[in-house]
């Protein structure tokens, strides 16, 4: 039972800004390494963001500066914080994780973020 459920995604405007959220059962899968990718409409899938088990975070070139990847080990919980979103965003998010060193990464259900006027 690995489950990771992300949350958070809708309809917003150009400028605007989202918290997603991938939440992971503690009991089954505690988060080591994790990132989000996206997914636009007739692409391909592309890493977001990711952070280590230490808090070291890498971003895409297309949302640096913009986006801000998080965790709450406590909660088993990562986070990614959207600001100043456009149109281009306006992807499938989904959450990527493991729960161990050297572990399989497993990927959660996908949440729609669209940007629109």
């Amino acid at each position: 039972q690995v489950q990771l459920v992300e949350s958070g995604g809708g309809l917003v405007q150009p400028g605007g800004s989202l918290r997603l959220s991938c939440a992971a059962s503690g009991s089954i899968l505690r988060i080591y390494d994790g990132g989000w990718y996206r997914q636009p409409p007739g692409k391909q899938r592309e890493l977001v963001a990711s952070i280590t088990s230490g808090g070291d975070t890498h971003y895409g070139d297309s949302v640096k500066g913009r986006f801000t990847i998080s965790r709450d080990n406590a909660k088993n919980t990562l986070y990614l914080q959207m600001n100043s979103l456009k149109p281009e965003d306006t992807a499938v998010y989904y959450c990527n994780a493991n729960s161990r060193s050297f572990g399989p990464y497993y990927w959660g259900q996908g949440t729609q973020v669209t940007v629109s006027s």
